[in-house]
């Protein structure tokens, strides 16, 4: 579907929203509780943290990914 030169931003998109999504929800949550309006403030939270969390994983995972690779060691 994408070429395999596009993985990192494809990756960046799908974790972002998944973790913005999750993050938001529960946030929201233990925030408000849950009532009537408890959907559309969770859109509310997710329309914003969305792009934030996107750009985070774009500048900053390359930086993560780096530093991962030194704190792991290959033979193990």
């Amino acid at each position: 579907m994408f070429a395999r030169k596009h993985h990192f931003r494809v990756f960046a998109f799908i974790m972002s929203a998944i973790l913005a999504f999750l993050m938001t929800g529960v946030i929201t949550f233990i925030n408000t509780g849950f009532d009537a309006g408890f959907l559309l403030r969770w859109g509310r939270a997710f329309v914003i943290a969305w792009p934030i969390a996107l750009v985070i994983v774009l500048l900053l995972g390359p930086h993560v990914r780096t530093t991962a690779d030194r704190l792991c060691t290959r033979d193990s």
